[in-house]
This record gives structure tokens, sequence and C-alpha cells, in this order.
């Protein structure tokens, strides 16, 4: 889900910043709300910087769009001071931030440490926040068939993950927080199960999971759909919830991953669709867009020139 390095992160974040400025202009004659009736919306801000450069423009677009879940990327460089602050505004809208972070190697158990260095954190800033400054939750994307080892080393790979996963359950039981995390949506697929097992990774996956993501991308509402069902299903079995995702910003996979060709009133009518679809299933959650500064320029990009 992530791409490229820090440092590229970083520089983009520079650059989103200067973008974002620019937004709040254009926002401030007021955007108009989407049609999503009840529909739980998620994102993903992996942009941590622009908390501190352009936290109202942010939350003004994450409230106009009905964003209820910020998945913030927790950065050592960002000082908990502005995430109080960014926490403590968001939640006046109704909006709950939660820890984000993750890595493909966070799948290894020589990446313990880094997993408990995260979680290490959130107790620590949790310890000194204010009611009202408090995260609600933890996400976590780590994304191991990105490996090479998913390919040379599988069996030993998933195990490695499973217990790294199981350790998190563990954590954030102990922090008292809920904790979710993005998956792709073909380990429902027979050809990955879980090593001894005739589970499927995404069965064993989600049994885990509060809640989990699934980075179902299509360009419309019916392919979605069909990526995600057989997760939605076992979600079903599970009682677990599960959230279809869509994507903003451009792909290297081709142009039917993402809606940012088709603009941000396609992908309105899409997500009005895709919920009709996936609520006859119990355990659809809502519908995660990845990410907010992709969104925030679709957004920008279908406004009129005046």
């Amino acid at each position: 889900m992530k791409t490229g390095s820090f440092l590229r992160r970083f520089t983009l974040s520079m650059v989103c910043a200067l973008m974002i400025s620019s937004f709040g202009y254009a926002m401030k004659p007021a955007l108009a709300e989407p049609e999503t009736g009840t529909l739980t919306k998620t994102t993903w801000l992996w942009h941590t910087q622009l908390i501190q450069t352009s936290p109202a423009e942010l939350l003004e677009f994450s409230e106009s769009q009905g964003i209820d879940i910020i998945y913030l990327q927790i950065s050592t460089k960002v000082q908990p001071a502005s995430y109080k602050s960014f926490i403590r505004q968001a939640g006046e809208k109704g909006i709950e931030v939660h820890a984000l972070n993750g890595a493909p190697d966070w799948a290894l158990a020589t990446s313990k440490p880094k997993l408990d260095a995260f979680i290490k954190w959130i107790n620590d800033y949790q310890a000194t926040a204010a009611p009202n400054e408090k995260l609600k939750g933890i996400h976590v994307d780590i994304e191991p068939y990105l490996l090479p080892q998913w390919k040379t080393d599988w069996a030993s790979l998933v195990g490695q993950w499973q217990k790294n996963v199981d350790d998190l359950v563990e954590q954030a039981k102990a922090a008292e927080l809920p904790l979710s995390a993005a998956l792709p949506f073909w380990l429902d697929n027979d050809n990955y199960k879980v090593p001894d097992s005739d589970q499927t990774l995404s069965s064993w996956m989600i049994s885990r999971f509060e809640s989990v993501t699934l980075m179902s991308y299509r360009d419309n509402a019916s392919a979605i759909y069909n990526t995600a069902k057989g997760e939605l299903l076992e979600g079903e079995r599970l009682n677990k919830k599960v959230y279809t995702g869509v994507e903003t910003k451009p792909s290297s996979e081709g142009n039917f991953i993402t809606f940012y060709e088709e603009g941000n009133g396609v992908l309105n009518e899409q997500m009005l669709e895709l919920e009709k679809l996936a609520s006859t299933h119990s355990s659809f959650g809502g519908i995660a867009v990845h990410d907010l500064v992709g969104w925030m320029d679709l957004v920008q990009r279908d406004k009129p020139i005046n």
C-alpha cells in the first residue's frame, strides 16, 4: 500500500503541504457532501508532517467527506504535542484517529523490536494524553508478500508473520485499543492456506483482528465487491468487520485499479453502489479510501476552473 522509502514520503509530504495549503482557499465555499447515508468511512494519512502544517485543511476535508476514522502514521519526527492537538481537533468533528504503521519486514521475527517500539510509543503517548487527545485504535499495514521470502521460503515467512500478529494482538489488548489491519483481497485463495492447515490465510488473519481492510482496489463497485466477497463471507462466519478499500492515487498496475482517472464524482457514485452491494453482508464495516492526500487531490481536480 505504501510506496517508496521514508525519504521519498518525507519529500512528498513537503510537496503535499504546499498543495493542501492551496486547497484551503478552494474548500472555503464548502464542499458538496457525498450521499453515503450511515456508511462508515476510513482513510489513511501517511504524510504525518501535514498534521503540523495543514491540520485545519485535513480535518475540514475529512469532515466534509464524512470520514469517521483516520489511520495516522506514527512518526518519531513529529512531536507528541502535534498528535495531541490534531486528535483533539479531530474528536471535535466526530473523527477518530488510530495509530498507523507497518512495513513488509514487520512479518519477520527479526523485526519484532520494531513492533515493540511502535506499541511502546503508543503506550507512552496514551499515558500523557488527555482523554480527548487519546488514540482510539491501532492499524497495521505489513504486506510481507513484497519480501523475496514470499516466493523462496513461504511457510517460514507466514509462520513468523502469524507469531508477530499474535504478539500484536496481545499488546493491543493490554493497551485496551482495538487492532485492525490492511490485507490484500486474494488471501482467501486456496493457494494461500495456513501452513499445515486447511484454513485460508485470510480467515486466520480476520479471526485475529478486530477488523480488516481489504486492498480491493478496482474502479467500479461490482469489481470491488467481487474481489472482497470471499472475505466478507469469512467475516460473517467469524463475526468480524471487513472494510472494502478504494484507491485514488495513480497505479503502476493499471488504470482499472484506481479512481484517479475517473475523478471524485465517479468515486462517490461507485461508493454508493458498493455500499448497496456489500451491505447484504453483516460483516461489512464500511469503505476505506486510500489515501487522504490522494483523495483531496481528486476532489481538487474535479473543481471547475473559475
